[in-house]
Parts: C-alpha cells; sequence; structure tokens
C-alpha cells in the first residue's frame, strides 16, 4: 500500500494531527523535533511516510538505519547530509574541514565530534532557510553511535530555522540520545480499528475463528494486521488454526515474512539474502556480487512483484523487520559466503572499510591479512573521529589474529579504544582478552592502567587510586614518561576527591612521583614540572612548593599545544589560585576556555567554564558569571556530562540569596559527595561560608568555614576557606579560634607574598587589631588588593575597614569606605555584602538610595549572553560557533533583544547595554 493509504493510518488520527501541527510549525518558520517511538511495526514508517506525502513541496531528507550498519563511523549522518555537501564552502573553515574529515572527503586530524556537530547543524539550517527542510529518520535506534549523537546535538540546537527531524526509534535500554526530545509514543489499535484495518488488507473471505486468532496475535501492531493474514485467506478452520503456539508480535511478523519468502524461487531467496547482508543497499553492488554468485539479474522480479523488496537506486526492503528475518534466518554457512562475495566485489580503493566489515564476517578461522585490514579501517576510523567503530573494528582484529602476543596487543588497543567510545564493560571485556594473549612486561603495565582508567569511568575511584599507583610504579622502569602521566592522573584524580581520598593515597602518589621517578631526560616538558610541584606541595608541603608551582604555571602560560593546554590547565590553575597568583589564574582559565571552545573540546568546557565561573566571581564580574552558568548547562545538556556545580555554587554564595543560594549550596555538596568528589564538599562549604559572613551569620559561617579547612588536600577551598574562617571566629567572638586560623592562613600568604596574599592577609589581621596598628592593617589591604583582580576581596577591604571606623566613632571616615564598599557591591551583585553596607551607613546616620536595575535585566541570561558578544563585534556564525546554536538562531535572539532595549540594529548595543 502507498505510504499516503488512509487504511494504513486508521486509528492513527492523534499521530496525524501531530504531525499536522509539526508541519504548520516549520511552514510558520520555526523548528521542530520529534520522536516516534514503539514497538516494530507499530507504524512509525507509515507515520513518515504520510508526513513525507504531506510535504511533497517542500524538501524532504531521509535516512534509513540498519542494525548492521551500526560499527561504521558516520554512515547514517552521511546518508542525510550528502545531498547538502555542496554547501560546505559556506561553513567556517573549522566545521568545514571537521566534516569534510569526518566524511572521508579529506584527510588530517580526527575531528571533535562537537565540531562536526556544528557543521551539520549549519549545513541543515542553511539548506532550511531557502526552503522547508524535513529530515526523517527511520529506525532511529540502529544509527551509528556518531551519527546518533551527532544528529541528537543538532535536534537540541534548532529554534528558529523551518526545519524539522523526526526520529522513528523502538525502545532503547542503556544509553538513549533521543531522551529528553519531545516524543509521540505509538501504542497499538484498539480493537475496532484492528478489526476496519484486517478487513481492509483483506483480498478475499476469511473464516471468523481464523480472524479472532489474528487479531489476538496482532494485539494491535498494525504490521501484524497487515502480514499475518497472508496465507490464510479462504482457508479452513483446520488449516488456519493448526500453527504453532504465537511468541511475541515481532516474531510473528518476521514469521510470516519467511513464509511468503520461502514460497519464491531459490535463486530470489539468494539475492534477498545478498541484499540484507549489504546494508547500504548500493544497487550497483548487490548486481556485481549477484554475478559472482551466478544469480540472474531477473531474479530480482519475484520478490518486486510481491511488494518485499524496491530497486532503484537503493535497494529498499518492505520493512526493517523483513531484513532483520531473512538474515537471522539464514545458515550460518551461508551468511559467510555471501559477506565474502560482498567484499570481493567492494572496491577496496573507494571503500576499504566496508570491505574489511564484510571480511570480517564472511572468517571464522583465525586469518592475519583480514585481521591486518580491520586494523587499517580502526586506523581510518579514528583519523574521521569514529571512535566506537574503531573500537569495534580492533574487537574483530583481534578474535581473528592468530599470533598470541600481537592478539593481545590487538585486544588491549581494542579495550582502549571502547574506553574513548565510553563504553568501559566493554573495554572490561576486551582487556579479559588481552589477558588471555600474551603480553610482554609494559604490556601487562599498560594493561593494569587501562583497568584503572575503567575503574575511574566506572566511578570506583577506590579501585582505581590503589591500581594507578601501583602501575606507575611497575611502569617507571618500563616507560618513565608513561609512569609521569599515570601519577599525574592519579594526583589530578586525588585532587577531585580531596577529603574524601583514602587517608594516605595522596601522599603516596606524591611520594612515588618524588622518590622513585628517574630524572627527567632532556628539559622537562610543561607535565613534567606539574607533576613536580604537586608531588612537592603534597609531600613538602606549601610553602616548599611555590618556587616549582610558579614555574610549572609559568610554563603552562608559554605552552602552545592545544591538547596540553586542555589536559593540564585544570590542576596548573588551580595551583595558580591556590598560591594568590591572580595574573597566572585569570591567564589560565581564559586560555584553557578559549582553546575548549576553539577546538570544539565539550567534553573539557565544563570544567573550564566552572574555572572561569569562579575568577569571574572573585573579580566581582557576577552578571558575566551568570551568563556563563547559563551556557554550562547548554554545554553539558550536548555533551552528556556531569560534575558538582563548582561555579553556581561560588556564584550562589556571593550573590547572597539565601532562599535561593542555601538549598542550591546544599544540593551542591550532596551531588559532590554522591560522586565522591571531596574537592566538591569543601568548595560547597566555603561558599556557604561566604554566604552566611554576606547576611551576617557568623555563628553559621564559622561552622562551615571550620569544616571548609579541615583538610589540607582540599587545595584552593581549605586556603581560601581560612580567609572566612578568621572573620567568622572574630565576629562571633571567638577570638582563640580566629588566632590560630590566621597564623594558618600567614603561613601559605607569607610564603605566597603576592598583593592578593598579603593583601587578605592584613585585612584578616587588622580583624584581630587595635587602634592605629589596625587601621594601617586595613589601609594595607586596600592598597594591596587595589592592584590585584580579586576585586571582592577589595569590596570586602573597604566594608571591614567602614565597619571598623564606625566602631571607633569615626562616622565621616567610615561613611567613605562604606559608600564605596555598597557601589562596588551593587555594581557586581552581590546582595549580602551590599546589604550589610547598607545597615552599616545607616547606622552612621546616612540615608541610601538603592540603585534601580538597568534596561538588559530585561533580557534572558542567553538573550544578554548574545547581546553581549554582538557588542563584541562578533558575527552571528561567530556567536552561534561560541554558545552551539545555529546563525538563524542567533539572528533570531537578537531580533528579541532589539525589541525589548527599543533598538534598531546591533550597533545601538553599546549604548543600550
Amino acid at each position: 500500500m502507498s505510504g499516503d493509504d488512509p487504511a494504513r493510518l486508521r486509528g492513527r488520527r492523534r499521530e496525524c494531527d501531530a504531525l499536522e501541527a509539526l508541519v504548520s510549525q516549520v511552514e510558520a518558520g520555526r523548528s521542530a523535533v520529534l520522536v516516534l517511538r514503539g514497538d516494530a511495526g507499530i507504524g512509525k514508517s507509515a507515520l513518515l511516510d504520510h508526513l513525507a506525502a504531506r510535504v511533497v513541496g517542500h524538501r524532504v531528507a531521509r535516512v534509513a538505519a540498519a542494525e548492521s550498519e551500526m560499527e561504521l563511523p558516520f554512515a547514517g549522518l552521511h546518508q542525510l547530509c550528502a545531498p547538502f555537501l555542496g554547501r560546505v564552502g559556506s561553513l567556517p573553515p573549522p566545521q568545514r574541514e571537521a566534516l569534510a574529515t569526518a566524511f572521508g572527503l579529506s584527510t588530517g586530524p580526527p575531528p571533535d565530534r562537537f565540531l562536526v556537530g556544528l557543521a551539520v547543524l549549519g549545513l541543515l539550517t542553511d539548506a532550511a532557510a531557502e526552503q522547508p527542510l524535513f529530515c526523517l529518520v527511520d529506525n532511529a535506534q540502529w544509527l551509528d553511535r556518531v551519527s546518533a549523537h551527532t544528529l541528537a546535538f543538532v535536534a537540541r540546537r534548532v529554534h528558529a530555522e523551518p526545519l524539522a527531524l523526526v526520529f522513528a526509534s523502538r525502545e532503547q535500554r542503556g544509553r538513549d540520545e533521543w531522551a529528553g526530545l519531545p516524543e509521540l509514543r505509538l501504542e497499538g489499535l484498539d480493537d475496532a480499528d484492528a478489526r476496519a484495518l484486517l478487513d481492509a488488507a483483506a483480498d478475499g473471505p476469511m473464516d471468523e475463528r481464523i480472524r479472532d486468532r489474528v487479531l489476538a496475535e496482532a494485539r494491535g501492531n498494525p504490521l501484524a494486521l497487515l502480514e499475518l493474514p497472508r496465507g490464510r485467506i479462504g482457508a479452513g478452520p483446520a488449516d488456519g488454526l493448526d500453527l504453532p503456539d504465537p511468541g511475541p508480535v515481532t516474531g510473528r511478523i518476521e514469521r510470516s515474512y519467511l513464509t511468503r519468502v520461502r514460497s519464491l524461487p531459490a535463486a530470489t531467496q539468494r539475492l534477498l539474502l545478498l541484499a540484507a547482508a549489504e546494508p547500504v543497499g548500493d544497487a550497483a553492488l548487490l548486481r556485481r556480487a549477484a554475478e559472482r554468485l551466478g544469480i540472474d539479474s531477473a531474479a530480482a522480479g519475484p520478490a518486486v512483484t510481491a511488494g518485499l523488496l524496491d530497486i532503484g537506486a537503493l535497494v529498499r526492503f518492505r520493512h526493517p523487520l523483513l531484513r532483520s528475518a531473512i538474515y537471522r534466518s539464514a545458515e550460518l554457512a551461508e551468511v559467510r559466503e555471501i559477506h565474502r562475495v560482498l567484499a570481493e566485489a567492494t572496491d577496496p580503493g573507494l571503500d576499504p572499510n566496508r570491505r574489511a566489515w564484510h571480511l570480517a564476517r564472511a572468517t571464522v578461522r583465525p586469518d592475519e591479512a583480514v585481521a591486518a585490514e580491520l586494523e587499517s579501517s580502526a586506523g581510518r576510523a579514528l583519523a574521521r573521529g569514529g571512535t566506537a567503530a574503531a573500537a569495534a573494528f580492533l574487537a574483530h582484529a583481534a578474535v581473528l589474529t592468530p599470533d598470541p602476543r600481537r592478539k593481545a596487543t590487538r585486544a588491549l588497543a581494542a579495550a582502549q579504544a571502547k574506553l574513548r567510545a565510553g563504553a568501559p564493560a566493554a573495554a572490561r571485556d576486551l582487556l579479559a582478552l588481552a589477558g588471555s594473549g600474551v603480553l610482554d612486561a609494559l604490556g601487562r603495565a599498560r594493561a593494569d592502567l587501562l583497568q584503572a582508567r575503567i575503574a575511574l569511568a566506572s566511578s570506583r575511584d577506590k579501585e582505581a587510586f590503589p591500581l594507578l599507583l601501583a602501575t606507575a610504579r611497575r611502569l617507571v622502569p618500563l616507560d618513565a614518561g608513561l609512569a609521569r602521566e599515570t601519577l599525574l592522573d592519579a594526583l589530578s584524580a586525588a585532587i577531585f576527591a580531596g577529603r574524601l581520598a583514602p587517608g594516605t593515597h595522596v601522599r603516596e602518589v606524591a611520594a612515588t612521583a618524588r622518590k622513585t621517578l628517574p630524572p627527567v631526560g632532556g628539559p622537562p616538558r610543561t607535565a613534567d614540572l606539574l607533576l613536580d610541584a604537586l608531588a612537592i606541595r603534597f609531600t613538602a608541603g606549601y610553602r616548599e612548593a611555590v618556587a616549582a608551582s610558579r614555574e610549572a604555571v609559568r610554563a603552562l602560560r608559554r605552552e602552545n599545544d592545544p591538547e596540553e593546554i586542555l589536559r593540564l590547565s585544570w590542576p596548573a590553575s588551580a595551583l595558580a589560585a591556590e598560591m594568590w597568583d591572580d595574573e597566572g589564574w585569570t591567564e589560565l582559565v581564559t586560555r584553557q576556555v578559549r582553546t575548549a571552545r576553539a577546538v570544539g573540546a565539550l567534553a573539557e568546557l565544563p570544567l573550564a567554564l566552572n574555572s572561569r565561573v569562579v575568577l569571574h566571581t572573585c573579580a566581582g564580574e557576577l552578571n558575566a558569571a551568570a551568563l556563563l552558568i547559563a551556557e554550562i548547562a547548554r554545554v553539558r545538556e550536548a555533551a552528556g556530562t556531569s560534575f558538582a556545580p563548582y561555579g553556581t555554587m561560588t556564584l550562589a554564595a556571593w550573590q547572597g540569596r539565601e532562599h535561593e543560594a542555601a538549598p542550591l549550596i546544599e544540593a551542591g555538596m550532596d551531588e559532590a559527595a554522591h560522586r565522591g568528589e571531596g574537592l566538591g564538599v569543601a568548595v560547597g562549604l566555603r561558599a556557604a561560608a561566604v554566604l552566611n559572613n554576606g547576611l551576617g551569620r557568623y555563628e553559621q559561617a564559622f561552622d562551615a568555614a571550620r569544616l571548609a579547612t579541615a583538610h589540607q588536600q582540599d587545595l584552593i577551598a581549605a586556603n581560601w576557606g581560612l580567609v572566612e574562617l578568621v572573620e567568622a571566629a572574630a565576629r562571633s567572638g571567638r577570638h582563640d579560634a580566629a588566632k590560630v586560623a590566621l597564623d594558618r592562613l600567614a603561613l601559605v600568604t607569607d610564603a605566597a607574598a603576592t598583593n592578593w596574599a598579603l593583601g587578605v592577609q592584613a585585612r584578616s589581621r587588622a580583624l584581630l587589631g587595635r587602634g592605629h596598628a589596625a587601621e594601617e592593617l586595613y589601609r594595607e589591604a586596600i592598597e594591596r588588593l587595589g592592584r590585584t583582580q580579586a576585586g571582592v576581596e577589595l569590596a570586602r577591604a573597604h566594608l571591614l575597614y567602614g565597619e571598623w571606623l564606625r566602631r571607633e566613632s569615626r562616622r565621616v571616615d567610615a561613611r567613605e569606605h562604606l559608600r564605596e564598599a555598597h557601589a562596588l557591591f551593587s555594581r557586581f551583585g552581590a546582595g549580602a555584602f551590599a546589604e550589610r553596607a547598607v545597615r552599616e551607613l545607616r547606622a552612621t546616620g546616612e540615608t541610601v538610595t538603592r540603585r534601580d536595575g538597568v534596561a538588559a535585566e530585561t533580557l534572558t541570561a542567553q538573550e544578554t549572553q548574545i547581546a553581549q558578544l554582538a557588542r563584541e563585534g562578533l558575527t552571528n556564525s561567530e556567536i552561534g560557533a561560541q554558545l552551539f546554536l545555529s546563525p538563524h538562531t542567533v539572528e533570531w535572539h537578537l531580533r528579541k533583544v532589539y525589541a525589548k532595549l527599543g533598538i534598531p540594529s546591533r550597533r545601538h548595543l553599546h549604548t543600550a547595554l
């Protein structure tokens, strides 16, 4: 039946109405996304056909994924984008190059998957700008992983383009790329519609008892109602009911298909198996393979006449269940022969990966030649960014490798690729295969290292830490460079684990790095300097680590390799912040964010943005920090990553809105504890101390700060928490506790000896000082902090000095500093501290007028971010690339910005903002 046959869509009024609404939305110029969910045969493909017929006046791009093609990287994406590749010249160069490499149109470094996603987003939205575009993806559950991830990324980014993405997918177990997208779930037809469809499909009389049996078996599944009656029309009761006990609906449909297939000539059946084994549906390849098998071209006729097969530019089966039924029911020996012939018919120069894929399925015994081809295909897949496909090729290669040493090496490489592809369980299985082969000492150490990384990926940190340490020790005589990388990984993980790490683990790793590793041959790398600094920090202490830490920070500031910048920036910037080096910290964090954005490294970008949020907050740029929080949410959604919300907790504390901040901080600490991130717990406690100090609740601030500073392995949070502890203790009358905290703070700030360090120390000392000495310390704090980028700390110095002056009954002098504190905190958006300054000013007898909001506050966070980037001169394409939006969506947001601000164009943004 044709796709728009009313009988085929009987009982689907709700679904057709939903599709009609989708079409209207796209025709009105807005994007639409929909996932059709349901069992096999429930009518998803029929609805896609119905939709395609409805929008025949617009442009339609279709993809039909095949289960057997899931291991071929970018297979589904290439099908969808092939008609639009002539538009790649309009893409920004990084996106253009990434897409060309992914599709094998050019060679280059492996493309970042998010650059590929942005390229596909740009390609489809550019095409949609000319004519409404409907992208229809059938059997989305069978898309290769990188295609599925990319299309899900695009689906979450479209907004203001006449573009529809409609996915038909069965229910998926485990990772589901379509989760969270708008869904339309398809259920079986009700009894009346099922009977009507069955009667409409019947070509002749059917015994009533057979009709009841078919209805019971079909359970409202439309495809079953269309397929199960075949062969029963005109049958008597005995013939129609003499059937085996029925299995699931899908199995019954497949058996019905097989009954029809087995009634065809033998040559036709073999041709159908050949077509079922070739997932792309390449008609030319099918003809070449058929000739090798001696199958005449006329053999396709009976299958076409029976409506099972359609042969045009591509070969298409009536339904995916027909393909799977034919393939799974064939004898194994025949399937292998079919794949062998398809491999021989595939041009090794034009499509070596598909040839290797067929060879793998044609081979039953170990075969080095086939294994080598699969290994080569893995290399090509990696070069195109297809990590999951590379892992599959390497896994096949390992199984087919006859030599035990080479088998183990390939299995280990496959396990590493599986882990990179986000499949730790599969990596563990391949690691076991590697262990069954023959590994040398270095290979065994690499296997142990991979086991530790699998444990980390599976959130089994307690298991991973001892493995990382033991492996590093074994690697020292075998590969000192890899041993250093392993120890740096262990220390970075230990920093995150913080107080939740095993008691002596951090010191053990650091001691191994200092005592066991041989001297670096030649000039030390940036990673070597960073490892040495961290090792000194955790063994000899803070003061002894200052020089090495500064050398490591300087080295990374000179580093040009993007991979090294992304890998090392977080621990290095943490060291810079702990050393109170505001310039080094600012440069490292800023460059980390810039690099992650430039290369499209979304996996690393959320952590970089969180660091940038903390940096902005410390500088008093709370509005900029809030905009990044919104971006972090979008990036985490796109990347599928999660971690404790370090930046969000810090920002909320300084904003000082208690009813929002307190539960947010508590939830952030719970999340960090659940993930085993002790550093996140410490950051949350320090944030709680800041919040309560701002609110003037010094008892609560003292309790939080005391806990925040309890563990030195928490690095920055512990040292910064000492500043809060001194103020909370002094203001709550705990002078002995304040003195102890001040002594601890002085040890690190004297060693750091920067203006930031000495400024907060002077301010903290002033809290415990008296008379002229206290005043001199406050003045020193203001002078030193005024030379730094730590704006909130400078504002606090003015506030504390003003409070001290008022208590000294010097009201006129107090007003000067309290006004400055109020102006700074109000400009920053630090509400609680600003209100604290207001209370003090009123105590001096001054009336305070609060500032009115600015026009930009009428904008949403995303609109504000887009407006600011546009004000800085970025084009719509550049803004879209940074915020993972299409240029058309950026322009749509800008039009809303202009309307809200009452301006005609972007050149007026400077004034309006």
